[in-house]
């Protein structure tokens, strides 16, 4: 075990985010999610909440500052509502660990399944909220 990683990063999910760069993207899906339909590149993570995921992974990486949407969140299908504690919840390591980056952006669910097809990873989560799927792009470490 390594001292300040959290026991919520695998070492599987410790090395693919060394592998990432600048602007790959890694996205922690629900557990409703079809990650295996969508990338070839999945890591599971079952019974892991996605903030306990964000919580462990985000003192460990940059967030892009380059672009308009580096957290991009799925938006309710029609005639859904959307639970705002689960944003809520994401928001406490956000605004912890990356306290510059722009507000999440909601994105259709079809638009989302696009960008998750070229992901560098899809971490399907144990996570059972729904629409509770997020995609955060990778930035540059400063020196």
């Amino acid at each position: 075990m390594l001292k300040g990683i959290s026991p919520f990063v695998s070492p599987d999910l410790l090395h693919t985010l060394h592998r990432m760069g600048h602007g790959d993207e890694i996205v922690l899906a629900d557990a409703h999610f079809p990650g295996d339909s969508l990338n070839d590149n999945i890591l599971r993570a079952d019974g892991v909440k996605i903030q306990d995921i964000l919580t462990g992974i985000l003192p460990l990486l940059e967030i892009d500052d380059y672009v308009d949407d580096p957290i991009v969140m799925m938006d309710a299908v029609s005639g859904d509502t959307l639970d705002p504690i689960v944003e809520e919840a994401y928001l406490i390591p956000i605004k912890k660990y990356a306290s510059g980056v722009p507000a999440i952006k909601r994105i259709d669910r079809f638009t989302f399944y696009e960008r998750a097809k070229n992901a560098f990873v899809i971490v399907v989560t144990g996570e059972l909220a729904k629409y509770g799927n997020i995609i955060l792009k990778k930035g540059v470490t400063p020196v």
